[in-house]
């Protein structure tokens, strides 16, 4: 009967002290840490006279969203609402130029997909600068690196239940990008 009830009382504290969940951040980091190195500014337009605003860009580094899974999921709930699909299909490129390869026309360091959505590219894509909240964009710039597989695999999401074909984010192999030159007009 002791042997019972010790082997009752081990087993609670055992139980009780493996409850401890993981702690998990459910708003977006405030603040961005400093350092020069780390930083460079860019001069956001609307059009071709009119500054909006000198956003400061941040690399991985500086963001934590990449490494948040929820903000991840944001951010590809928001690549459907914006309509980002419109263009780049998924992901895998129509109209708009694909983002589960490793070619970029832009780069595909976080700062670099933070300018081409705030600014805009040629033939076709359109500026955002002004339009969407900066923790959306930078949700964006976190899932759409997550497309190719730049993101470590408990953090990218899995495949939305509507999808098929390609993998899902958090199966991908990593895309290795390299810089394409942009098409000349």
């Amino acid at each position: 009967m002791k042997v019972a009830a010790l082997a009752v009382a081990l087993a609670s504290v055992a139980s009780l002290s493996a409850c401890d969940r993981e702690k998990r951040e459910f708003e977006p980091p405030t603040g961005i840490a400093s350092g020069a190195a780390a930083t460079r500014q860019v001069s956001v337009r609307a059009g071709p006279t009119e500054p909006i605003e000198t956003a400061r860009l941040a690399t991985t580094q500086d963001r934590h969203d990449e490494y948040n899974a929820f903000l991840v999921n944001q951010g590809k709930r928001l690549f459907r609402w914006y309509n980002c699909n419109g263009c780049h299909a998924q992901g895998g490129g129509n109209m708009g130029p694909p983002l589960m390869d490793d070619k970029w026309l832009y780069g595909h360091q976080p700062a670099e997909i933070y300018a081409s959505i705030v600014e805009g590219r040629p033939k076709g894509m359109p500026a955002f600068g002004g339009r969407i909240p900066e923790d959306q964009l930078w949700q964006l710039v976190a899932y759409v690196r997550s497309l190719s597989g730049q993101l470590r695999k408990d953090v990218a999401p899995s495949r939305s239940d509507g999808l098929a074909g390609a993998p899902p984010e958090n199966v991908r192999d990593i895309e290795r990008p390299v810089h394409q030159p942009a098409p000349k007009p």
